[in-house]
């Protein structure tokens, strides 16, 4: 089972690119784009387009709630607004870091909560930007040389992959968009995605 997770986020990345590209492809059919896929072109449109999610979500909650949290029901010690922004932010730069095989270039935090000092909207957005600019470096160096090459695990004993850490970054963003999509929701704001 653990082997066919990574497979299937593979391959939902891959089909997101695939879709993301059809859609620019029938903007204009009298000009034709070339077509080069790549393992760095489809990773980095896969981070280009959860930024793309990102950012808006996070820029469309008032600053006076990324505090918030769910409290009714069994939500008690869950992250607020802010804190999944800032561990989102440093799982990037962790899984990015591993990638490139060097230390994080910012604080991850204690438990990957990010750095306590990090706190206004302001911050948490340019640490958030900060946490994809370098993911997008990490990605872009990937290609099928290194791609499944053992690179040291970032949680602990034995070795991953960069194509591993790749889809991990992906699917993690995923998973708490999710989440902070619901906390929008539960403030009465339409998530920008939503929004077309």
């Amino acid at each position: 089972m653990k082997r066919i997770r990574p497979l299937f986020i593979v391959l939902l990345v891959l089909m997101t690119v695939s879709f993301t590209v059809a859609q620019d492809n029938d903007k204009d059919e009298r000009k034709p784009l070339p077509l080069e896929i790549s393992v760095p072109k489809v990773l980095t449109a896969s981070i280009t387009r959860i930024q793309h999610l990102y950012v808006p979500l996070a820029s469309v909650m008032p600053e006076d709630k990324y505090g918030f949290a769910p409290s009714n029901g069994e939500f008690k010690g869950v992250r607020t607004f802010g804190e999944q922004l800032k561990h989102v932010a440093a799982a990037n730069f962790l899984y990015g870091s591993a990638i490139l095989g060097e230390k994080p270039p910012e604080d991850i935090g204690e438990n990957g909560a990010g750095p306590a000092s990090v706190k206004t909207k302001a911050d948490i957005l340019k640490y958030l930007n900060s946490s994809f600019a370098y993911v997008q470096k990490a990605t872009g160096s990937i290609n099928e040389k290194n791609l499944i090459a053992p690179i040291k695990n970032p949680f602990g004993e034995g070795t991953a992959t960069r194509l591993a850490m790749a889809t991990l970054i992906v699917g993690h963003c995923f998973d708490h968009y999710g989440q902070m999509v619901e906390y929008l929701r539960m403030n009465q704001i339409v998530p920008p995605a939503s929004q077309r």
